[in-house]
């Protein structure tokens, strides 16, 4: 089963390195990347954007750049969540945030056997089609290695923003990392920072972990 697609200035500190040239779009993560992980909500009334989500991405807009969410959302497969819950809470990160170009979810299980799951580059590709963006001109803003890892095969570059369930691993694995929001679409508009080069290091498995709470 595919994945569901709809549609709808100075670096800070402590980032590892730019991206590069302004990316052909942007794609975020949901839980615990835009909006703070709530397990499995299906609530809208639970959706609380986490600090400088809003500015972050209409700095991208202001320079043009598409943005999409990319996110598992496993509670269906689970038979937590229905799939007109995902569009309730879609719709109201959208009344905060703003409109996305895309949203590509997966509602499968990490034991589906799927395609579009990250760390498969499903979502991250599909997002890519709808904007009309090259993957390898796309970045990909998470907070888990899963997320490193869907830009990484789908041939797009990532930026991770570590939070409280960020691994070690998964942090001295991402090719790119900052401390917040704001700093990480600083990088991807390629606002020069200190630190690396693009690490060669990967992961090659998935936490048992899925944005949206799933354990």
């Amino acid at each position: 089963m595919d994945p569901a697609v709809g549609d709808p200035a100075a670096g800070g500190p402590g980032a590892r390195g730019a991206v590069g040239p302004a990316p052909d779009a942007v794609l975020f993560d949901r839980d615990g990347t835009l909006i703070v992980d709530v397990p499995y909500n299906g609530d809208p009334e639970r959706v609380v954007p986490l600090p400088g989500a809003e500015e972050a991405v209409a700095l991208l807009r202001s320079r043009g750049i598409p943005v999409g969410v990319v996110s598992n959302q496993s509670g269906v497969a689970r038979g937590l969540l229905t799939r007109r819950q995902v569009d309730a809470v879609r719709q109201r990160v959208e009344g905060l945030l703003g409109p996305f170009g895309v949203w590509a979810v997966c509602p499968h299980g990490p034991d589906d056997g799927c395609g579009c799951r990250k760390p498969a580059p499903g979502l991250v590709l599909a997002a890519c089609a709808k904007l009309g963006a090259r993957p390898s001109r796309t970045v990909v803003i998470g907070d888990i290695g899963s997320d490193m890892a869907a830009a990484r095969a789908a041939g797009a570059r990532g930026v991770l923003v570590p939070t409280p369930v960020t691994l070690p691993e998964e942090i001295a694995a991402a090719p790119r990392t900052a401390p917040d929001l704001m700093t990480a679409v600083r990088v991807a508009l390629g606002v020069p920072s200190s630190g690396s080069s693009w690490s060669s290091s990967s992961l090659s498995s998935d936490r048992a972990v899925d944005r949206g709470g799933a354990r």
